[in-house]
Protein backbone atom coordinates (compact mmCIF):
# COMPACT_ATOMS: atom_id res chain seq x y z
CA UNK A 1 0.00 0.00 0.00
CA UNK A 2 1.44 3.34 -1.09
CA UNK A 3 0.66 6.46 0.95
CA UNK A 4 1.91 10.04 1.01
CA UNK A 5 3.48 10.77 4.40
CA UNK A 6 4.55 14.22 5.66
CA UNK A 7 8.18 14.29 6.73
CA UNK A 8 7.17 15.00 10.36
CA UNK A 9 5.26 11.70 10.39
CA UNK A 10 8.07 9.63 8.87
CA UNK A 11 9.53 7.05 11.26
CA UNK A 12 12.50 4.64 11.22
CA UNK A 13 11.36 1.37 9.70
CA UNK A 14 9.27 2.98 6.98
CA UNK A 15 10.14 2.23 3.36
CA UNK A 16 10.43 5.32 1.14
CA UNK A 17 9.39 4.73 -2.45
CA UNK A 18 9.97 8.28 -3.70
CA UNK A 19 9.90 11.96 -2.75
CA UNK A 20 6.64 13.74 -3.57
CA UNK A 21 7.23 17.29 -2.39
CA UNK A 22 10.32 19.30 -1.49
CA UNK A 23 11.71 22.81 -1.48
CA UNK A 24 15.25 21.90 -2.56
CA UNK A 25 16.64 20.34 -5.72
CA UNK A 26 18.50 17.31 -4.40
CA UNK A 27 18.15 13.95 -6.08
CA UNK A 28 17.50 10.78 -4.10
CA UNK A 29 20.07 8.09 -4.77
CA UNK A 30 17.63 5.19 -4.38
CA UNK A 31 14.48 4.18 -2.61
CA UNK A 32 14.70 2.08 0.50
CA UNK A 33 14.21 1.47 4.20
CA UNK A 34 14.78 4.34 6.63
CA UNK A 35 17.11 2.84 9.18
CA UNK A 36 17.58 5.66 11.67
CA UNK A 37 16.20 8.99 12.85
CA UNK A 38 19.38 10.65 11.55
CA UNK A 39 18.23 9.93 7.99
CA UNK A 40 14.88 11.62 8.67
CA UNK A 41 16.63 14.64 10.17
CA UNK A 42 18.81 14.87 7.06
CA UNK A 43 15.80 14.67 4.74
CA UNK A 44 14.04 17.41 6.68
CA UNK A 45 17.10 19.67 6.71
CA UNK A 46 17.38 19.32 2.93
CA UNK A 47 13.84 20.49 2.25
CA UNK A 48 12.00 17.19 1.88
CA UNK A 49 8.34 17.74 2.84
CA UNK A 50 6.31 14.72 1.71
CA UNK A 51 7.47 11.22 0.77
CA UNK A 52 5.67 8.22 -0.66
CA UNK A 53 5.87 5.27 1.75
CA UNK A 54 5.32 1.64 0.76
CA UNK A 55 3.73 0.17 3.89
CA UNK A 56 3.93 -3.37 2.55
CA UNK A 57 7.73 -3.09 2.65
CA UNK A 58 7.82 -1.10 5.92
CA UNK A 59 8.56 -2.67 9.30
CA UNK A 60 5.71 -2.70 11.83
CA UNK A 61 4.06 0.50 10.65
CA UNK A 62 0.47 0.96 9.51
CA UNK A 63 -0.61 3.93 7.40
CA UNK A 64 -2.46 6.62 9.31
CA UNK A 65 -6.10 6.92 8.34
CA UNK A 66 -5.63 10.60 7.54
CA UNK A 67 -2.55 10.13 5.36
CA UNK A 68 -2.50 12.48 2.43
CA UNK A 69 -3.86 11.15 -0.88
CA UNK A 70 -1.28 9.95 -3.35
CA UNK A 71 -0.48 12.63 -5.95
CA UNK A 72 -0.74 11.63 -9.59
CA UNK A 73 1.90 13.98 -10.92
CA UNK A 74 4.78 12.21 -12.65
CA UNK A 75 7.15 15.18 -12.34
CA UNK A 76 8.69 14.14 -9.04
CA UNK A 77 12.07 15.54 -8.04
CA UNK A 78 13.99 13.01 -5.95
CA UNK A 79 16.47 13.85 -3.20
CA UNK A 80 19.91 12.52 -2.28
CA UNK A 81 20.19 11.09 1.26
CA UNK A 82 21.41 8.09 3.14
CA UNK A 83 18.24 6.10 2.36
CA UNK A 84 19.34 3.00 0.46
CA UNK A 85 17.61 0.12 -1.19
CA UNK A 86 18.49 -3.12 0.57
CA UNK A 87 20.58 -5.32 -1.65
CA UNK A 88 23.38 -7.88 -1.51
CA UNK A 89 26.89 -6.42 -1.15
CA UNK A 90 28.74 -5.95 -4.40
CA UNK A 91 31.70 -8.31 -4.98
CA UNK A 92 33.98 -5.28 -4.94
CA UNK A 93 33.12 -3.14 -1.93
CA UNK A 94 35.25 -0.15 -2.89
CA UNK A 95 33.04 0.99 -5.73
CA UNK A 96 33.06 4.58 -6.91
CA UNK A 97 29.68 5.36 -5.33
CA UNK A 98 30.58 3.68 -2.04
CA UNK A 99 33.79 5.70 -1.82
CA UNK A 100 32.02 8.96 -2.61
CA UNK A 101 29.36 8.33 0.00
CA UNK A 102 31.86 7.31 2.67
CA UNK A 103 34.06 10.29 1.82
CA UNK A 104 31.12 12.67 2.19
CA UNK A 105 30.17 11.18 5.55
CA UNK A 106 33.76 11.35 6.78
CA UNK A 107 34.08 15.00 5.70
CA UNK A 108 30.86 15.84 7.54
CA UNK A 109 32.09 13.93 10.59
CA UNK A 110 35.28 15.98 10.82
CA UNK A 111 33.30 19.22 10.64
CA UNK A 112 30.75 18.07 13.23
CA UNK A 113 33.45 16.88 15.61
CA UNK A 114 35.44 20.09 15.17
CA UNK A 115 32.36 22.21 15.93
CA UNK A 116 31.47 20.05 18.91
CA UNK A 117 34.94 20.28 20.49
CA UNK A 118 35.07 24.03 19.97
CA UNK A 119 31.64 24.53 21.53
CA UNK A 120 32.46 22.12 24.37
CA UNK A 121 35.51 24.11 25.35
CA UNK A 122 33.52 27.35 25.24
CA UNK A 123 30.96 25.83 27.58
CA UNK A 124 28.35 26.16 24.83
CA UNK A 125 27.31 22.50 24.75
CA UNK A 126 24.75 21.06 27.14
CA UNK A 127 23.88 17.78 25.41
CA UNK A 128 25.45 15.18 23.16
CA UNK A 129 22.75 15.06 20.49
CA UNK A 130 25.00 15.93 17.55
CA UNK A 131 27.80 13.52 18.40
CA UNK A 132 25.33 10.75 19.23
CA UNK A 133 23.78 11.18 15.79
CA UNK A 134 27.25 11.26 14.25
CA UNK A 135 28.24 7.99 15.92
CA UNK A 136 24.99 6.39 14.76
CA UNK A 137 25.53 7.61 11.19
CA UNK A 138 29.01 6.11 11.19
CA UNK A 139 27.60 2.79 12.39
CA UNK A 140 24.88 2.91 9.72
CA UNK A 141 27.64 3.27 7.14
CA UNK A 142 29.63 0.41 8.68
CA UNK A 143 26.61 -1.88 8.43
CA UNK A 144 26.05 -0.79 4.82
CA UNK A 145 29.64 -0.87 3.57
CA UNK A 146 32.33 -1.10 6.21
CA UNK A 147 35.16 -1.51 3.68
CA UNK A 148 34.71 1.97 2.21
CA UNK A 149 34.72 3.59 5.65
CA UNK A 150 37.60 1.39 6.83
CA UNK A 151 39.61 2.65 3.88
CA UNK A 152 39.14 6.24 5.01
CA UNK A 153 40.62 5.56 8.45
CA UNK A 154 43.98 5.04 6.75
CA UNK A 155 43.90 8.22 4.65
CA UNK A 156 45.44 10.80 6.92
CA UNK A 157 45.59 14.57 7.09
CA UNK A 158 48.67 15.33 9.16
CA UNK A 159 47.19 18.65 10.26
CA UNK A 160 43.99 17.15 11.67
CA UNK A 161 45.26 14.24 13.77
CA UNK A 162 43.22 14.94 16.90
CA UNK A 163 39.94 15.23 14.96
CA UNK A 164 40.54 12.31 12.62
CA UNK A 165 41.87 10.08 15.39
CA UNK A 166 38.62 10.27 17.35
CA UNK A 167 36.54 9.56 14.23
CA UNK A 168 38.82 6.70 13.19
CA UNK A 169 38.60 5.18 16.66
CA UNK A 170 34.81 5.41 16.54
CA UNK A 171 34.75 3.64 13.16
CA UNK A 172 37.18 0.95 14.30
CA UNK A 173 35.21 0.44 17.51
CA UNK A 174 32.03 -0.01 15.47
CA UNK A 175 33.69 -2.51 13.15
CA UNK A 176 35.24 -4.51 15.97
CA UNK A 177 32.22 -4.64 18.27
CA UNK A 178 30.10 -5.69 15.28
CA UNK A 179 32.66 -8.44 14.60
CA UNK A 180 32.44 -9.50 18.26
CA UNK A 181 28.69 -9.93 17.88
CA UNK A 182 27.32 -7.16 20.09
CA UNK A 183 23.82 -5.80 19.59
CA UNK A 184 23.23 -2.49 17.81
CA UNK A 185 22.59 -0.43 20.96
CA UNK A 186 25.86 -1.63 22.53
CA UNK A 187 27.76 -0.94 19.28
CA UNK A 188 26.32 2.59 19.19
CA UNK A 189 27.34 3.27 22.79
CA UNK A 190 30.84 1.83 22.36
CA UNK A 191 31.40 3.88 19.20
CA UNK A 192 30.18 7.02 20.97
CA UNK A 193 32.63 6.33 23.79
CA UNK A 194 35.48 6.01 21.29
CA UNK A 195 34.42 9.24 19.59
CA UNK A 196 34.51 11.07 22.92
CA UNK A 197 37.44 9.42 24.68
CA UNK A 198 39.98 12.11 23.79
CA UNK A 199 37.78 15.21 24.15
CA UNK A 200 39.93 16.30 27.09
CA UNK A 201 42.94 16.62 24.76
CA UNK A 202 41.48 19.74 23.17
CA UNK A 203 41.72 21.52 26.54
CA UNK A 204 45.46 20.92 26.92
CA UNK A 205 48.11 23.48 25.91
CA UNK A 206 48.99 23.19 22.21
CA UNK A 207 52.67 22.70 22.99
CA UNK A 208 51.79 19.57 24.96
CA UNK A 209 49.55 17.63 22.59
CA UNK A 210 51.37 18.92 19.48
CA UNK A 211 54.90 18.48 20.80
CA UNK A 212 57.41 17.24 18.23
CA UNK A 213 59.72 16.02 21.00
CA UNK A 214 59.35 13.45 23.74
CA UNK A 215 57.45 15.05 26.61
CA UNK A 216 59.21 16.09 29.78
CA UNK A 217 58.07 14.49 33.02
CA UNK A 218 56.09 17.62 33.88
CA UNK A 219 54.42 17.78 30.45
CA UNK A 220 53.60 14.07 30.65
CA UNK A 221 51.72 14.67 33.89
CA UNK A 222 49.78 17.42 32.11
CA UNK A 223 49.06 15.07 29.20
CA UNK A 224 47.58 12.45 31.52
CA UNK A 225 45.04 14.94 32.86
CA UNK A 226 43.11 14.78 29.57
CA UNK A 227 41.34 11.64 30.83
CA UNK A 228 39.79 13.27 33.91
CA UNK A 229 39.10 16.46 31.96
CA UNK A 230 37.29 14.45 29.31
CA UNK A 231 35.12 12.65 31.87
CA UNK A 232 34.22 15.97 33.51
CA UNK A 233 33.36 17.65 30.20
CA UNK A 234 31.13 14.79 29.06
CA UNK A 235 29.38 14.42 32.41
CA UNK A 236 28.34 18.07 32.13
CA UNK A 237 26.35 17.16 29.01
CA UNK A 238 23.72 15.27 30.98
CA UNK A 239 22.52 11.73 30.29
CA UNK A 240 25.49 9.50 29.46
CA UNK A 241 25.81 5.73 29.83
CA UNK A 242 28.26 3.98 32.13
CA UNK A 243 29.65 2.18 29.09
CA UNK A 244 30.62 5.48 27.42
CA UNK A 245 32.10 6.87 30.65
CA UNK A 246 34.14 3.72 31.26
CA UNK A 247 35.75 4.05 27.83
CA UNK A 248 36.65 7.71 28.40
CA UNK A 249 37.94 7.07 31.93
CA UNK A 250 39.85 3.84 31.27
CA UNK A 251 41.08 3.77 27.66
CA UNK A 252 44.67 4.44 28.79
CA UNK A 253 44.61 1.80 31.53
CA UNK A 254 46.59 -1.37 30.80
CA UNK A 255 46.08 -4.91 32.09
CA UNK A 256 49.59 -5.03 33.62
CA UNK A 257 48.92 -1.90 35.69
CA UNK A 258 51.21 0.32 33.62
CA UNK A 259 48.42 2.61 32.41
CA UNK A 260 46.82 5.77 33.78
CA UNK A 261 45.20 7.55 35.54
CA UNK A 262 44.50 4.85 38.18
CA UNK A 263 46.92 2.04 37.23
CA UNK A 264 44.06 -0.45 37.00
CA UNK A 265 44.82 -4.09 36.20
CA UNK A 266 43.21 -6.97 34.34
CA UNK A 267 39.45 -7.20 34.85
CA UNK A 268 39.39 -3.93 36.81
CA UNK A 269 39.31 -2.41 33.33
CA UNK A 270 36.02 -2.74 31.45
CA UNK A 271 36.08 -4.87 28.31
CA UNK A 272 35.15 -1.91 26.12
CA UNK A 273 37.96 0.18 27.61
CA UNK A 274 40.38 -2.67 26.86
CA UNK A 275 39.09 -2.69 23.29
CA UNK A 276 39.45 1.10 23.14
CA UNK A 277 43.07 0.81 24.28
CA UNK A 278 43.82 -1.54 21.38
CA UNK A 279 42.07 0.65 18.82
CA UNK A 280 43.63 3.85 20.19
CA UNK A 281 47.12 2.33 19.98
CA UNK A 282 46.57 0.93 16.48
CA UNK A 283 45.30 4.16 14.93
CA UNK A 284 48.10 6.16 16.58
CA UNK A 285 50.72 3.83 15.09
CA UNK A 286 49.35 4.11 11.53
CA UNK A 287 49.20 7.94 11.75
CA UNK A 288 51.96 10.49 11.31
CA UNK A 289 52.14 12.41 14.57
CA UNK A 290 54.27 15.45 15.42
CA UNK A 291 56.75 13.31 17.37
CA UNK A 292 56.59 10.02 15.46
CA UNK A 293 56.19 8.79 11.88
CA UNK A 294 53.55 6.22 11.01
CA UNK A 295 54.16 2.55 10.34
CA UNK A 296 52.21 0.30 7.98
CA UNK A 297 48.96 -1.27 9.24
CA UNK A 298 50.53 -4.73 8.98
CA UNK A 299 53.45 -3.66 11.17
CA UNK A 300 51.05 -2.01 13.62
CA UNK A 301 49.01 -5.21 13.98
CA UNK A 302 52.21 -7.16 14.63
CA UNK A 303 53.27 -4.71 17.34
CA UNK A 304 49.88 -5.05 19.00
CA UNK A 305 50.49 -8.80 19.31
CA UNK A 306 53.81 -8.07 21.03
CA UNK A 307 52.41 -5.59 23.55
CA UNK A 308 51.74 -7.52 26.75
CA UNK A 309 50.10 -4.51 28.38
CA UNK A 310 47.15 -5.06 26.04
CA UNK A 311 44.53 -7.82 26.37
CA UNK A 312 46.03 -10.35 23.95
CA UNK A 313 42.82 -12.36 23.63
CA UNK A 314 41.12 -9.23 22.29
CA UNK A 315 44.17 -8.32 20.19
CA UNK A 316 43.99 -11.72 18.48
CA UNK A 317 40.34 -11.13 17.60
CA UNK A 318 41.10 -7.58 16.42
CA UNK A 319 43.76 -8.91 14.02
CA UNK A 320 41.24 -11.44 12.69
CA UNK A 321 38.67 -8.67 12.27
CA UNK A 322 41.07 -6.37 10.39
CA UNK A 323 42.91 -9.00 8.35
CA UNK A 324 46.68 -9.34 7.94
CA UNK A 325 46.54 -6.51 5.40
CA UNK A 326 43.56 -4.31 6.42
CA UNK A 327 41.21 -2.83 3.85
CA UNK A 328 42.59 0.55 2.81
CA UNK A 329 46.21 -0.38 3.44
CA UNK A 330 48.85 -0.10 0.71
CA UNK A 331 50.75 -3.23 -0.29
CA UNK A 332 53.61 -3.93 -2.66
CA UNK A 333 53.10 -6.81 -5.06
CA UNK A 334 55.67 -9.21 -6.50
CA UNK A 335 54.99 -7.63 -9.91
CA UNK A 336 56.33 -4.27 -8.69
CA UNK A 337 52.88 -2.69 -8.44
CA UNK A 338 51.49 -0.83 -5.46
CA UNK A 339 47.90 -1.66 -4.64
CA UNK A 340 45.23 -0.68 -2.14
CA UNK A 341 43.50 -3.55 -0.36
CA UNK A 342 39.80 -3.31 -1.23
CA UNK A 343 38.28 -6.49 0.21
CA UNK A 344 39.35 -9.34 2.46
CA UNK A 345 39.28 -12.94 1.30
CA UNK A 346 37.86 -15.00 4.19
CA UNK A 347 39.39 -18.19 2.74
CA UNK A 348 42.89 -16.77 2.34
CA UNK A 349 44.01 -13.84 4.50
CA UNK A 350 47.16 -13.36 2.41
CA UNK A 351 45.24 -13.13 -0.87
CA UNK A 352 42.75 -10.25 -0.62
CA UNK A 353 41.17 -8.38 -3.50
CA UNK A 354 43.28 -5.32 -4.34
CA UNK A 355 43.25 -2.40 -6.75
CA UNK A 356 46.61 -1.72 -8.36
CA UNK A 357 47.38 1.93 -9.07
CA UNK A 358 51.14 2.59 -9.14
CA UNK A 359 54.23 1.10 -10.80
CA UNK A 360 57.29 1.15 -8.56
CA UNK A 361 59.83 0.56 -11.39
CA UNK A 362 58.50 3.45 -13.50
CA UNK A 363 57.43 5.54 -10.49
CA UNK A 364 54.19 6.41 -12.26
CA UNK A 365 50.51 6.05 -11.54
CA UNK A 366 48.69 3.43 -13.62
CA UNK A 367 45.03 2.98 -14.44
CA UNK A 368 43.28 1.37 -11.49
CA UNK A 369 42.86 -2.38 -12.01
CA UNK A 370 40.95 -4.72 -9.73
CA UNK A 371 42.89 -7.90 -8.94
CA UNK A 372 41.79 -10.96 -6.97
CA UNK A 373 45.06 -12.34 -5.60
CA UNK A 374 43.45 -15.70 -4.81
CA UNK A 375 43.02 -16.18 -8.58
CA UNK A 376 46.24 -14.62 -9.84
CA UNK A 377 49.95 -15.38 -9.94
CA UNK A 378 50.79 -12.05 -8.31
CA UNK A 379 51.15 -11.87 -4.53
CA UNK A 380 51.79 -9.45 -1.68
CA UNK A 381 55.45 -8.93 -0.80
CA UNK A 382 54.86 -6.50 2.07
CA UNK A 383 52.71 -3.77 3.48
CA UNK A 384 54.17 -0.30 2.87
CA UNK A 385 53.89 3.29 4.02
CA UNK A 386 52.65 5.57 1.21
CA UNK A 387 55.29 8.11 2.25
CA UNK A 388 58.03 5.61 1.34
CA UNK A 389 57.05 6.00 -2.32
CA UNK A 390 56.13 9.70 -2.21
CA UNK A 391 52.48 8.79 -2.60
CA UNK A 392 50.19 11.41 -1.10
CA UNK A 393 47.38 9.03 -0.24
CA UNK A 394 44.94 11.79 0.64
CA UNK A 395 45.37 13.52 -2.72
CA UNK A 396 45.37 10.19 -4.52
CA UNK A 397 42.12 9.25 -2.87
CA UNK A 398 40.41 12.55 -3.67
CA UNK A 399 41.69 12.98 -7.22
CA UNK A 400 42.00 9.43 -8.49
CA UNK A 401 40.42 6.64 -6.48
CA UNK A 402 37.00 8.23 -6.01
CA UNK A 403 36.77 8.95 -9.73
CA UNK A 404 38.42 5.83 -11.15
CA UNK A 405 37.35 3.03 -8.81
CA UNK A 406 35.29 0.35 -10.60
CA UNK A 407 31.53 0.89 -10.54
Amino acid sequence: MLKAVPIDDLKPGMYINQVLKQTGSLRMRSKGLVKHQTVINTLKSRGIQIVQVDFEKSLNHEPASDSAPLPTSETIVQASTDVKEEQSPAPNSLTRNAMKEANGLYFDAVNIQNGFLSALNRGAVNDLKLVKELAQSLIDSIFDNKDALSCLTLIKNNNAYLLEHSINCSILMGMFTQFLGYDRETIDQASLGALLMDVGMSSLPMDVHNSAQDLSAADWEVMKTHVDIGVELVEQCGDISDLVLSIIAQHHERIDGSGYPKALKDMEISEFARVAGIIDTYDAMVSNRPHKESISPTQALKRLTEDKSLDQALVSQFVTCMGVHPVGSIVRLKSGKLAIVSQQNPLSTMSPIVMTFYSVPSQQYDDITRLDLSDNDDEIVSGVRPDDFNVNLSNFFQDVLVNQAPD
